[in-house]
């Protein structure tokens, strides 16, 4: 994961997403999850690279904790927001 947000919980795009996805491609993980707004950026990854990992895009960061952990965001069930 790579990404900042804001304090209503929107993520907020990032730089460098070539870089953090061939090191992540470079060490063994599997699955990266970007803010969706740099979806643009994977072009610039190479196909081989892109073809060998799942790319989870974000738009808020509830989906990041759903897509982060393995039984989703238990919290969410619980929440009174």
């Amino acid at each position: 994961m790579t990404g900042e947000m804001t304090l209503r919980g929107l993520v907020l795009p990032v730089g460098g997403i070539k870089d953090k996805i061939l090191a992540a491609h470079r060490y063994g993980i599997k699955r990266v999850i970007l803010p969706e707004r740099n979806l643009k950026d994977l072009a610039e990854v190479p196909a081989a690279v892109l073809g060998s990992l799942e790319i989870l895009l974000a738009k808020r960061m509830e989906d990041v904790l759903e897509q982060a952990f393995e039984d989703g965001w238990l919290w969410k069930q619980h929440s009174k927001l």
